[in-house]
């Protein structure tokens, strides 16, 4: 019969699991943080580009939070069942007789650096238990 102590080995599983729990729930913090923030920058950009004819456009921008096991994700963008959502392609990438606004692009991209930031956060505090 071989008898082991267990104890610290014991005491690190008890600190993953724990630290699973807490990184999970702070993931979905953060992404439903920073899809907030896209959504608010994309309607930003998109009020200041849209013009008269899509005054309604910044409205249809929602975002929709997806969490799963070990994360989370966000779908942010223009709702097609909201008041001129449809336009969300045409206004974002352009058409050959209208230039592309990029309103959602450049919001991503200034959301980008403040979400990663967050992101390396939750992971240098995994190993502090």
């Amino acid at each position: 019969m071989i008898n082991a102590n267990t104890r610290q080995l014991d005491a690190l599983a008890a600190v993953f699991r724990t630290n699973a729990v807490r990184a999970q729930a702070q993931a979905v913090a953060v992404v439903n943080r920073g899809a907030l923030n896209v959504k608010r920058g994309w309607q930003a950009n998109a009020r200041a580009t849209a013009g008269r004819h899509a005054r309604l456009y910044p409205a249809s921008v929602s975002y929709d939070m997806r969490p799963h096991p070990g994360g989370a994700s966000a779908e942010i963008g223009p709702d097609k069942t909201r008041p001129q959502g449809a336009l969300g392609n045409l206004l974002e990438f352009g058409s050959v007789k209208n230039p592309p606004h990029m309103d959602g692009a450049r919001a991503l991209a200034a959301e980008q650096a403040a979400f990663m930031a967050h992101v390396a956060a939750i992971g240098a505090q995994m190993g502090r238990g």
